[in-house]
């Protein structure tokens, strides 16, 4: 016990904190998503091959170390939504840190002179009439790959072509529209849905969709129920219910304009 004190460097006790706040983040990041009892299955099965590496077992160590070397490539499929999420976390802390800030160009904008009149006044209207609606906002992420879901609109943006887009008997009301450098980019859009499992029940399809993109693009979501006529926003895959008066300040304020 003395021989493995004094092996014991700083840098050891460095790297044990650094792995456990990695774990930690993993753990916050899968915590309420179906990927968590995996993600704790994994974690017992490496620690009894350590524990079996340490008892000098080798046959089973050998077996249990095999199932970790080649588990790694399925890891990395099945978790290929939450390690997109880690890693979309990490580059927006980068881009808001101080690098991006002293070297401007490394930060995508498209949303300057947007018309929030014409977005709020639509997503009020259609809050009156209960028209469900669900719209994206991009701020970093440009969502071309959302956009190629959906069908190509390319127009300027108006209350009356945003309402008329969400309108039951259009051909386009159903999924999501896009709005980036101020022009309604596309619609009928398709998104992933969240795979948090405790989302309130009141929440519909809209909404889960809503959540699950904003998990991994850098965008706001609006949406209009159409059981409520309740205005949402979800930003992170955080979501709040917004009051239609103060739905412009708050977006202005999110996306800093």
């Amino acid at each position: 016990m003395i021989d493995l004190f004094i092996q014991f460097r700083v840098f050891d006790f460095i790297d044990i904190i650094l792995v456990a706040l990695l774990f930690f983040w993993f753990y916050r990041i899968l915590k309420g998503t179906t990927a968590i009892s995996i993600f704790l299955g994994i974690v017992a099965i490496f620690l009894i091959w350590q524990l079996v590496k340490f008892l000098q077992m080798e046959l089973l160590s050998s077996i249990l170390g095999a199932f970790v070397s080649v588990g790694f490539i399925a890891l990395i499929i099945i978790f290929q939504p939450e390690i997109r999420r880690f890693l979309f976390t990490i580059g927006t802390q980068a881009q808001e840190g101080k690098l991006v800030q002293r070297f401007k160009f490394l930060r995508i904008t498209g949303n300057a002179g947007l018309d929030l009149d014409a977005i709020t006044k639509a997503c009020q209207n259609m809050s009156d009439i209960k028209q469900g609606a669900l719209i994206l906002i991009a701020r970093k992420n440009n969502l071309d790959d959302i956009a190629s879901t959906g069908v190509v609109v390319n127009a300027d943006i108006s209350h009356s072509l945003i309402e008329n887009i969400f309108f039951k008997n259009s051909p386009l009301h159903d999924g999501a529209m896009i709005i980036r450098n101020n022009r309604i980019t596309a619609a009928r859009c398709i998104l992933p849905v969240t795979q948090k499992t405790n989302i309130p029940g009141h929440y519909g399809l809209r909404h889960r969709a809503a959540i699950g993109v904003t998990e991994v693009n850098d965008c706001i979501a609006l949406v209009v129920s159409e059981e409520t006529g309740n205005i949402s926003m979800v930003i992170n895959g955080q979501i709040s219910t917004v009051k239609p008066l103060e739905l412009k300040e708050i977006i202005e304020k999110e996306l800093k304009v």
